[in-house]
């Protein structure tokens, strides 16, 4: 079974957190949210999310991929924390899936891992980061990279980690049960 992590920062964005988590575990993947610290997360719209754990908990387990939900002011909360951007250059150099939406791919390139790859945000979030082959559809693959959008394209990225993970037809199985 796949295995995945999804931080979980204070004001993060609701839906894309959510969305994905639900996806995920639709099609069977093992999904672990992990908050920055112990509290409860007051998402970016004041919805109330409890994590499974925390990062300190589960940093140095094993995870196929890491998920970053965007949303203010989750997305500087994760890009001000050291142990998020040690844990995405780790899981890139190993070759891991690492996936980011809205302006969480800012994350990513702070961590250096776009620099000249393709990738998509939030309109405006990689303006300060030139190297980045800045795309504008809804999700964006470059390799292991994976980057979508906003609270909009949620469900098309969740879908896409999931037909990465466990094959297009575990995803048409899971979007024809959304009756999508």
């Amino acid at each position: 079974m796949h295995k995945v992590l999804v931080l979980l920062a204070q004001g993060c964005e609701e839906i894309e957190a959510v969305t994905v988590i639900d996806i995920l575990r639709r099609a069977g993947v093992e999904v672990t949210s992990a908050g920055l610290d112990d509290l409860p997360v007051l998402a970016s719209r004041g919805v109330v999310l409890l994590a499974d754990t925390t990062l300190d908990l589960v940093q140095h387990q094993d995870f196929d991929m890491i998920v970053l939900p965007g949303g203010q002011p989750g997305t500087d909360n994760l890009r001000a924390d050291q142990r998020v951007i040690a844990l995405l250059q780790k899981m890139a150099q190993q070759g891991k899936y690492v996936a980011a939406i809205c302006a969480a791919p800012s994350v990513l390139a702070t961590a250096g891992l776009l620099d000249g790859r393709k990738a998509t945000c939030y309109p405006t979030c990689l303006d300060g980061f030139p190297k980045v082959n800045l795309q504008t559809d809804a999700v964006v693959e470059d390799g292991k990279l994976i980057t979508s959008r906003g609270p909009g394209t949620a469900m098309d990225f969740a879908l896409t980690l999931v037909e990465r993970l466990a094959g297009k037809a575990k995803r048409q199985e899971v979007e024809a049960a959304l009756v999508r």
